[in-house]
C-alpha cells in the first residue's frame, strides 16, 4: 500500500524513536519527510541524528529533508515550515512527537526542568501546529497527531510527576479544542498513546533500563497506528483519544501484536495515562504494576 506517496510529512523529533519510527513507515510508501530535530552530531548517550535519520527515510524509499530546529524558538520552527514547503511544495501531515520526560514531585522539579518540558509538549505542539497549520489548510487530506495521552483526569496520573503530567495534558488539550476549532477547515487533529511502554532512549535512561526495554513494545506500533491514523478521512475522523493496539485491532483488523514485543518471554509494561476502561484487544494480556517493583 502506498496511501503516502508524495504526502509530506512535518515531523518533530524525528532523529530517533518513536517519530523516526513514523517517519520510516510513511517513507516505505514515498513520502517526503521534514526531520525536525535538535540533534545534528552524534550523542554518545543518544543513537541517531538528524542525518543519520536522513540516511534511513531515504533507504526506506522516502524523501528526507533533515532540519536542525528546537520547537522551543518559534522563530526556528517557521523557518523549518518554510524550508519544507519551499523543498515539497506544502505541508499534508503534522506530527507533534518531540517531547522532554522527567518524573519527579514537586521538590525535585527544578523551574528549568519544569519550563523545558512546558516549552518542548505544550507550547512546542501549538507553535509547531499553528506554523503548519496555512499549509495543511491546502492539502487534500491534512492531519494533526499529537504523540499525547488521553484526558483521564485521574490523581495517579499527576501525583509525583506533576510537572510533566501537565506538560502532556497540555498537548492533548490543544488536540480536544483544535480538533473542534479546525473542522470548519477539514483539518483533522488526533492524538495517539501506546498502551504499553515502548522501547526507546527515554525508557532505557530515564525509565527503567534493560529489563524495563524488554518488557516493553517496539516504536513500530505507533509508527503503524499513525499511518492508519493518516489513511482516514481528515473531514469525519478528527478529536480522537487513541490507544495503539485498540486503533489497529478494531479499526485496522489487526489480530496479533506479537511481533511488536521487544522480548516474547517478558510481561507487558503498562505505560501511564491508559485509562482504567480501556481494555486491550483479545490475546493482549498487561503486567501489573506489582509486577514491575
Amino acid at each position: 500500500m502506498t496511501a503516502l506517496r508524495g504526502k509530506t510529512l512535518f515531523i518533530t523529533g524525528a532523529s530517533r524513536g518513536i517519530g523516526l519510527a513514523i517517519a520510516l513507515r510513511a517513507a516505505r510508501d514515498g513520502a517526503n519527510i521534514a526531520i525536525a530535530a535538535k540533534t545534528s552530531d552524534p550523542n554518545p548517550k543518544l543513537e541517531g541524528t538528524i542525518h543519520s535519520a536522513a540516511a534511513e527515510i531515504e533507504k526506506a524509499g522516502g524523501r528526507p529533508l533533515p532540519i536542525v530546529c528546537d520547537i522551543r524558538d518559534e522563530g526556528q520552527v517557521q523557518a523549518a515550515v518554510a524550508g519544507t514547503v519551499a523543498r515539497f511544495g506544502g505541508i499534508d501531515i503534522c506530527v507533534n512527537n518531540a517531547s522532554a520526560i522527567s518524573l519527579t514531585p514537586i521538590d525535585k522539579t527544578d523551574p528549568k526542568r519544569f519550563d523545558l518540558m512546558f516549552g518542548i509538549n505544550t507550547r512546542g505542539t501549538f507553535v509547531t501546529t499553528q506554523a503548519c497549520l496555512p499549509h495543511l489548510k491546502k492539502a487534500e487530506n491534512p492531519h494533526v497527531l499529537m504523540m499525547s495521552p488521553p484526558l483521564d483526569m485521574k490523581p495517579q496520573w499527576f501525583a509525583g510527576h506533576v510537572a510533566y503530567s501537565i506538560a502532556k495534558y497540555g498537548m492533548s488539550l490543544c488536540v480536544l479544542g483544535l480538533a473542534e476549532e479546525l473542522k470548519k477547515d477539514g483539518v483533522a487533529v488526533n492524538a495517539l498513546w501506546p498502551r504499553t511502554t515502548i522501547a526507546t532512549a527515554a525508557i532505557k535512561n530515564v525509565l527503567g533500563g534493560d529489563k524495563l526495554m524488554r518488557m516493553s513494545r517496539t516504536p513500530e506500533i505507533l509508527a503503524d497506528a499513525a499511518h492508519l491514523v493518516f489513511r482516514q478521512p481528515a473531514k469525519t475522523f478528527t478529536g480522537r483519544f487513541l490507544i495503539d493496539d485498540s486503533f489497529l485491532s478494531m479499526v485496522g483488523g489487526v489480530k496479533s501484536f506479537e511481533h511488536y514485543r521487544v522480548d516474547p518471554k517478558m510481561p507487558l509494561a503498562p505505560d501511564f495515562f491508559v485509562p482504567a476502561d480501556s481494555l486491550p484487544p483479545p490475546g493482549v494480556e498487561i503486567a501489573s504494576l506489582a509486577m514491575l517493583k
